[in-house]
């Protein structure tokens, strides 16, 4: 009854011995070596590239911002190209970074990237999104709708335009957020930069107000105000009465300004009749502001 209970014990002790001796044949130094040398040449590879994408970076900072020229419109529109330039460089410079760090690791990238399947791939993976950016950036580019530095609004998101990038445009709304468009969503474009703009100032009226004492009021202030604000484009237009349409009177100036005066010369102007009227003991109605682009 002794010889089944030996062989169970010998087996599993066969086994153990063939392990031990499969792990002293694996040469362990060398393993720790090569692993060793490939994670060096890995980081001195990603060291590399990122250096090269710093040095570079800097380079294109240098073409663009130093040598810019100081007209606003050379000037947003180096800015553009500037913010395109570098992200084209970072993509490039990642895409080799990568290619690099792979082929240490013997990954046939050539290979995979040379082979039909691998784009049949990317695109089912949803490179098709990718490849409209790109191009519907590009034509964008090409056909100077914005630039950065604009002030404009897609869509629903309304703001200046701080940078355009292959996959990308990046807006800031006026309280802040940072808004990131993919290019093949941009649908309309309303460029609120590329013309004068119309400033109306409404200040509601009644039928017992003094219009012409708030004429000549109104005119006063003009007379003072418009020589220190040489972005006013002629000369403001004293419309006088008219009325809303939803049927209250207003009394209305218009003005036409360069872009991106209109907010500061509404501001100052408004607050400019309103102490005139005050001054003139004339009692006016809470007002609103109506600011509207030229066409």
């Amino acid at each position: 009854m002794t010889f089944p209970t030996m062989l169970a014990v010998d087996t599993p002790t066969k086994q153990v011995s063939v392990w031990m001796k499969l792990v002293q044949k694996i040469d362990w130094q060398q393993i720790i070596i090569d692993i060793g040398g490939k994670i060096i040449e890995i980081i001195l590879f990603i060291l590399l590239f990122w250096i090269i994408d710093r040095v570079g970076k800097r380079l294109i900072h240098h073409i663009f911002i130093t040598n810019a020229r100081t007209s606003d419109t050379a000037s947003n529109r180096i800015s553009t190209i500037y913010t395109l330039t570098l992200n084209i460089y970072h993509y490039v410079i990642m895409f080799f970074g990568i290619y690099a760090v792979l082929s240490v690791l013997g990954v046939p990238v050539g290979t995979l990237i040379a082979s039909a399947g691998i784009f049949s791939v990317a695109l089912g993976l949803g490179a098709q999104g990718f490849v409209s950016d790109i191009v519907t950036g590009f034509f964008i580019l090409l056909e100077d709708q914005i630039d950065v530095g604009d002030y404009v609004q897609i869509e629903t998101v309304e703001g200046t335009v701080s940078a355009i990038g292959l996959r990308t445009t990046q807006i800031t709304s006026p309280d802040g957020t940072l808004n990131f468009v993919p290019n093949r969503k941009i649908m309309i474009i309303s460029n609120q930069s590329r013309n004068d703009m119309r400033v109306l100032i409404d200040l509601y009226v009644t039928t017992a107000t003094p219009i012409q004492q708030l004429t000549e009021a109104v005119k006063d202030v003009n007379r003072k105000l418009v020589p220190q604000y040489p972005d006013i484009i002629g000369e403001p237009d004293i419309q006088g009465v008219t009325t809303q349409t939803d049927g209250t009177l207003v009394f209305r100036v218009q003005f036409y300004v360069k872009n991106g005066m209109q907010f500061a010369i509404q501001r100052d102007f408004l607050a400019a009749y309103l102490a005139a009227a005050k001054a003139a003991n004339i009692q006016l109605p809470s007002t609103r502001l109506n600011l509207t682009p030229n066409h």
